[in-house]
């Protein structure tokens, strides 16, 4: 993702052509808090300036996509503009918008991995889903699958190698873990990720209008429920469409 992008030997912002209407913006090289508040604030302001010809607008951890259309604006307009808005921005301060609480249940099938994570980390499995309940979890992008959040700041003694042999097919809702990162996947999908938990709520729904629930810049908090039956009835009013995540806005 940020290959030969270092702050050693360049200055961000840095910029770079991909193809004739696409534009990467890196406003760093490591993975932080900081430089990913960056780089949503940066998103927002591009927005806001309603520039005729930008497509879409794609973060990641460090760096946004810019998808533009050529006949209309050119990479060297479209790199001033960016830089202008850089240059405008004396002071960064980037709230998150909303913070989706999403509930979880961590026992028996639906944490699989559990007992190799206590194994791993020297911890219980009440003490793993205290740990992964206490924290607010930022959005630091979507990929890999449609919906599929990237969850940073995972606390250090969670942190687990991913899985010697990933799975052909992970289970929609499974809530897990690998390295740094926490995440859930929106539908059923080959991953490698260690399995801690698995949710009723749907990530993604390509009948909505938006049809991923979280976006990038949400914060995630993980709520434990307290049995299967509870899970059951989550899962049922989901489908049924009565379930109303809650959502606390900023």
């Amino acid at each position: 993702m940020t290959e030969n992008i270092t702050d050693e030997i360049e200055k961000f912002p840095v910029f770079k052509m991909m193809g004739d209407s696409d534009i990467i913006v890196y406003i760093g090289s490591t993975i932080s808090p900081e430089i990913n508040d960056k780089v949503h604030y940066l998103v927002d302001s591009i927005k806001n300036k309603n520039w005729i010809g930008i497509k879409e607008i794609i973060p990641s951890y460090v760096s946004l996509s810019i998808h533009y259309d050529p006949f209309i604006v050119d990479y060297t307009s479209l790199e001033g503009f960016v830089r202008k808005v850089l240059e405008d921005t004396k002071e960064i301060e980037y709230s998150p918008k909303r913070k989706i609480v999403i509930p979880t249940f961590y026992e028996g099938e639906y944490a699989p991995d559990m007992e190799s994570v206590s194994a791993i980390t020297g911890l219980s499995d009440d003490k793993i889903i205290k740990m992964h309940t206490s924290i607010d979890y930022k959005v630091y992008s979507i990929g890999f699958t449609p919906g599929f959040p990237y969850l940073g700041n995972l606390d250090q003694k969670l942190h687990c190698p991913r899985l010697d042999s990933p799975r052909v097919a992970v289970p929609r809702g499974s809530v897990a873990i690998a390295e740094s990162q926490t995440g859930i996947y929106p539908n059923e999908s080959p991953g490698g990720w260690r399995i801690i938990g698995t949710t009723p709520v749907s990530l993604f729904d390509s009948t909505k209008l938006n049809p991923a629930l979280l976006k990038p810049g949400d914060l995630v908090k993980f709520k434990p429920l307290s049995d299967e039956k509870e899970f059951a009835y989550i899962k049922e009013n989901c489908i049924n469409g009565d379930y109303e995540v809650e959502e606390i806005l900023s």
